[in-house]
């Protein structure tokens, strides 16, 4: 089938059809390939790219840039004292504006809403970099590595295990439905997905094979996992928010550890985080153990660099 991203946005892997994801993955096997042999095409040469960072990054920033110095496009890293979006001018007049000088925006801020009006106004393609409720860039890095590490995506089996409504979960939500593996949560009642979601994972994943399965116990939902994927129990920006010191202590046992790795019942089975990750808060260990983060089996430096190589793939898409 061929597939033609010219021109698109990326909001969320939600608007995205299996076969574009597939896309964007084998273009992004490919550019790690010819990046590694020293080889670079630039088929970004000319363009320019707005990067709007509400909130910092590390790994969001460095494979924007990194992507773009190496197709021969220009970064331009807007952060929160250079832009007057949302205070002395809307959301929509900074697109416009952003959408005559720039060939693409990168938005990572707080509102998914926002994110979709720069994309409604803009005229550009505008790439998710992360919000609230989203973060597909990550996902597509997460499918990367699994791609890589098992040699292919449909019939594997992820847990996720922690707070299973966080902008982390939603987008591996997302991903694992559309491409056909078992996603599974392990989380309190009270942080699991969404109904809505629920009911829309149940709804693709009859289309495309993949489960959805719920388990407030971690070490059922862990039992066959191919990958254990874990995230920071306090999200940025939620720190001073009511109810953290509460949902940290329901996490306590859900940190992923030798004992819950070992609960899988496969010696294969690989240890994924998005990072920044707390191994230890200095008295408890917090939502991985030191000794699972330096584990031959965590692939988290893999996943670090796949930002990279699927960024760079989705900017070669949708505006090479």
């Amino acid at each position: 089938m061929s597939v033609n991203l010219r021109g698109r946005s990326l909001l969320t892997l939600r608007d995205y059809a299996p076969a574009d994801i597939a896309h964007l993955l084998d273009l992004a096997a490919d550019l790690k390939r010819l990046k590694r042999a020293g080889v670079f095409p630039r088929r970004l040469a000319g363009k320019n790219i707005a990067l709007v960072f509400e909130k910092p990054s590390t790994r969001t920033r460095c494979a924007f840039v990194t992507a773009g110095n190496d197709e021969g496009a220009h970064c331009e890293y807007l952060g929160k004292g250079d832009l007057q979006m949302g205070r002395k001018e809307s959301v929509a007049d900074t697109a416009r504006v952003l959408g005559r000088m720039f060939d693409a925006i990168e938005f990572r801020g707080f509102s998914q809403r926002v994110c979709e009006e720069l994309a409604r106004f803009a005229g550009v393609p505008v790439w998710n970099g992360l919000t609230d409720e989203d973060h597909p860039t990550q996902a597509l890095a997460d499918l990367l590595t699994l791609q890589e590490n098992f040699g292919h995506l449909r019939g594997l089996k992820l847990t996720y295990v922690g707070d299973g409504r966080n902008n982390v979960s939603n987008a591996l939500l997302f991903a694992c439905m559309k491409m056909g593996l078992t996603y599974a949560v392990a989380a309190p009642e009270s942080l699991m997905p969404s109904a809505d979601l629920q009911s829309w994972a149940r709804e693709v994943g009859a289309e495309t094979g993949a489960r959805l399965e719920l388990d407030t116990d971690p070490g059922q939902a862990v039992r066959g996992a191919d990958a254990i994927y874990t995230d920071v129990w306090v999200s940025m920006g939620e720190e001073d928010r009511p109810g953290v010191a509460e949902r940290v202590e329901a996490l306590r046992p859900y940190q992923v550890n030798a004992a819950l790795m070992a609960a899988t019942g496969k010696r294969e089975t690989i240890f994924l985080h998005c990072l920044p990750a707390h191994h230890t808060d200095g008295v408890h260990d917090m939502e991985v153990s030191e000794e699972v983060f330096e584990s031959p089996a965590s692939k988290v430096f893999d996943q670090a660099e796949n930002r990279l190589h699927t960024i760079k793939a989705v900017m070669v898409a949708t505006i090479g």
